[in-house]
């Protein structure tokens, strides 16, 4: 098994290869055996009977989860747009030669990635209502994805922009941009371009950070799993369930992120035959002489 990236690490020889082989096998058969044990004991204390299981194909309880997870992609999608923003705004900001907007900034990028996300989620649950400020819960979710995930996407934007050859703020300057017309129209267009995948991760972080939602009581796809499961009273079938969502959902979105890192293949025209060579001119005749 060779690496697709020798740059960074040194290509394997025959016998790490074989050693690489037998680690995949043992670690394979590891795998095999714990999920095997793991459907043994589920069967053991009866959680495979069909009894459990039937809830999951009514259609009134998928109803109740898709809209659960409808709430979900609410969330998800609104803290990825607007944490995207955010998270530009601030990494631009942190790049900026001004101290007192530097400064600030990488402050707060620096805080908002300290905190765990649970903490600001109590915060915002807990510590505005004390001010006298109530969101709704959809806010109080939400505005702290996006502080938390916004912080983190700062950063990457920040690498993203550091990452560019500095010809490219040489030549902005030889045709008379400012560095804000520099940053705008020639390089964020190459950094955005270069961050989709991680443009698609940052909308799989907010999904996957919505299920944040049962601490504040907001109903999405986690929490609606929660109450199927205690009114059924089948939580490991229906957190399994729940779980097969999340990932057929991130699945799907990790590989619109590999299809966006692929190069595009560039269309070659067919060959065109080459032009017939036009004919010769006649030889002019002298003055004066008939044809």
């Amino acid at each position: 098994m060779k690496s697709s990236s020798p740059a960074l690490f040194d290509e394997l020889g025959p016998r790490g290869q074989k050693r690489l082989k037998v680690a995949t096998v043992v670690a394979v058969i590891a795998l095999i055996g714990i999920v095997g044990g793991a459907i043994a004991q589920l069967a053991h204390v009866q959680q495979l009977t069909a009894r459990l299981w039937a809830p999951l194909i009514e259609w009134s309880n998928i109803r109740y989860l898709l809209q659960g997870l409808l709430t979900t992609l609410e969330v998800g999608l609104t803290g990825a747009a607007i944490s995207l923003v955010f998270g530009t705004l601030m990494g631009l900001g942190r790049l900026s030669t001004h101290k007192w907007v530097s400064i600030p900034c990488a402050g707060l990028i620096e805080l908002f990635r300290a905190i765990p996300l649970i903490l600001l989620v109590y915060f915002f649950l807990i510590g505005l209502p004390m001010f006298g400020w109530n969101l709704p819960p959809f806010w109080v979710l939400t505005i702290p994805i996006v502080l938390h995930a916004g912080a983190v996407f700062a950063e990457i934007v920040r690498a993203g922009v550091n990452s560019l050859d500095r010809g490219q703020f040489d030549a902005a300057a030889a045709i008379g941009l400012r560095r804000g017309q520099t940053m705008v129209l020639v390089v964020l267009p190459q950094v955005f371009r270069s961050l989709r995948p991680a443009l698609v991760t940052q909308v799989i972080r907010t999904l996957k950070e919505s299920s944040l939602g049962y601490v504040v009581g907001y109903p999405e796809l986690l929490r609606d799993g929660q109450v199927i499961g205690e009114y059924n009273a089948n939580f490991v079938q229906t957190y399994a369930f729940t779980a097969v969502i999340y990932i057929v959902i991130n699945f799907g979105l990790s590989r619109v992120a590999e299809l966006l890192d692929r190069p595009k293949k560039v269309r070659r025209r067919p060959d065109r035959p080459a032009p017939e060579p036009d004919p010769e001119p006649a030889a002019s005749q002298p003055a004066g002489t008939l044809v």
